[in-house]
């Protein structure tokens, strides 16, 4: 046996019991053959004309979520198989809570499945195919759960290295903050050694200009006080000795 689950869908004839039944019959007919001509689209149009006559029959449920099943629309074949859980034989139980562990399993719903499975057994504990299913559904579940460990410890990973480089980032640009400040700080003292150097200097340029005025005008004088003496001497009228 391949490790492929194990289905087998059954569509199931519905004796007419009613004044109406022949169409009923009918339709059902009609969506079995199809069915197993593969046109699951088909047999589901008459099981729904077949519904409108005899609604919540759970055989008619039982054969539109085989169609539902193979036609790949799993959620829906849930419900149609839930409902085919009514019926009053034993086998037809068996054979939708069997068939709604299948739908679980192809839906990726291992838990449930191995549920469906497990339930099946309690009514025909000698299936070897529900047997086969449960434990290829229990290999499933711990893949599953593994699967899921390594991805939560690698989303951890990633969450701890995304938050270790959000630190590091921080404490980076703190650093590069700080050196801003400090470089701030820097170019503050050094303007602020300009602008005192320059007023040093103005002040020494005002010291040295009024020296140089004073030198000046002193020289001035002298020149002044010079040429007085001179012209005393020359208005002398004195004798010559």
């Amino acid at each position: 046996m391949t490790k492929k689950i194990v289905t087998y869908i059954l569509v199931v004839f519905v004796m007419s019991i009613s004044a109406r039944s022949d169409d009923f019959t009918d339709l059902v007919q009609k969506g079995n053959q199809a069915f197993e001509n593969g046109e699951y689209q088909e047999a589901l149009n008459y099981y729904h004309q077949a519904e409108v006559e005899r609604p919540e029959t759970p055989e008619l449920e039982y054969n539109m979520a085989g169609a539902l099943y193979k036609d790949g629309k799993y959620e829906e074949a849930v419900d149609k198989y839930q409902g085919s859980l009514n019926a009053d034989e034993l086998d037809e139980i068996f054979r939708g809570t069997y068939n709604l562990g299948n739908v679980y399993y192809r839906m990726g719903d291992y838990q449930k499945a191995i549920e469906s499975y497990q339930k099946a057994l309690d009514m025909k504990p000698e299936d070897m195919d529900a047997k086969y299913n449960l434990e290829l559904a229990r290999k499933m579940l711990k893949e599953q759960m593994k699967s899921e460990q390594q991805d939560q410890q690698e989303q951890q990973q990633q969450q701890q290295d995304q938050q270790q480089q959000q630190d590091e980032q921080k404490q980076e640009e703190k650093q590069q903050e700080q050196e801003q400040n400090q470089q701030q700080q820097e170019d503050q003292q050094k303007e602020q050694q300009q602008q005192q150097q320059m007023q040093e200097t103005e002040e020494m340029s005002k010291e040295d200009a009024e020296r140089i005025l004073n030198a000046i005008k002193d020289d001035e004088k002298e020149v002044q006080e010079e040429q007085q003496r001179h012209k005393a001497r020359g208005n002398y009228r004195g004798n010559d000795w």
